[in-house]
């Protein structure tokens, strides 16, 4: 989930803010449009690297619920060997 508090508009169209599992969290740094739905308190699924403790997203979705996740995020999930099926 996007933390609370933590969204911050910076220079142009870059944004920076933090994602939680509820135990730990990232900051994530974003230069574009981001989805109607993306908001703090809210679900989210990024493309990216992570580069000097901060992940360098290339794309941002917003997330429906949580086991919803489009078809492409899963196929780059299964492509980097991280992909877990939510339901076993």
């Amino acid at each position: 989930l996007v933390e609370d508090g933590t969204l911050v508009r910076g220079q142009g169209e870059t944004i920076t803010f933090s994602v939680t599992d509820g135990g730990a969290s990232i900051l994530v740094s974003y230069t574009g449009v981001l989805p109607d739905l993306f908001g703090e308190g809210e679900g989210m699924v990024g493309t990216g690297r992570y580069v000097d403790g901060v992940f360098q997203a290339s794309e941002i979705l917003a997330r429906h619920d949580e086991t919803y996740m489009p078809a492409e995020v899963i196929d780059a999930l299964k492509d980097q060997g991280v992909y877990q099926d939510p339901n076993g």
